[in-house]
């Protein structure tokens, strides 16, 4: 079984490689769950519905033009294409492309404690289907 240590992953919001600046990224996906439980049941019964999925990232702040500030903040409530991949090398069948469309929800320009390192938090919410793609790139 092959295992990854999570150092290099790729982040890419509407074709600006940001993965230098990342220090966290998570990608959620998931379906919603419908009840599908009956009269004579006796144990809830349930059945996968839409999906969804969802990015969070924590980026180390820097407002020079082309980086973090500069590509995000205009771009709150409006839908961006996000790629993600576990290492920042071509995709393979073991570092697939996650790539969709999304809408960032919020985007916190500042915030760390006296000392840290400037981060700006950031939420991607879905706004089309999340692709898996291994094709080599």
């Amino acid at each position: 079984m092959a295992t990854l240590v999570y150092t290099n992953a790729k982040v890419e919001i509407n074709g600006t490689d940001l993965s230098s600046h990342a220090s966290e990224v998570t990608l959620n996906y998931a379906s919603e769950m419908q009840d599908e439980t009956a009269m004579g049941d006796d144990t809830r019964v349930r059945k996968g519905g839409l999906k969804d999925w969802s990015v969070d990232v924590t980026w180390h702040q820097d407002f020079a033009a082309g980086k973090v500030d500069a590509t995000l903040f205009s771009l709150v409530g409006t839908t961006v294409c996000v790629e993600l991949r576990p290492q920042n090398i071509c995709s393979t069948a073991i570092n697939p492309i996650f790539s969709g469309i999304g809408v960032i929800e919020s985007y916190h320009p500042m915030s760390g404690t006296v000392g840290a390192l400037l981060d700006a938090p950031t939420a991607i919410q879905s706004a089309g289907t999340l692709a898996r793609a291994t094709a080599a790139t």
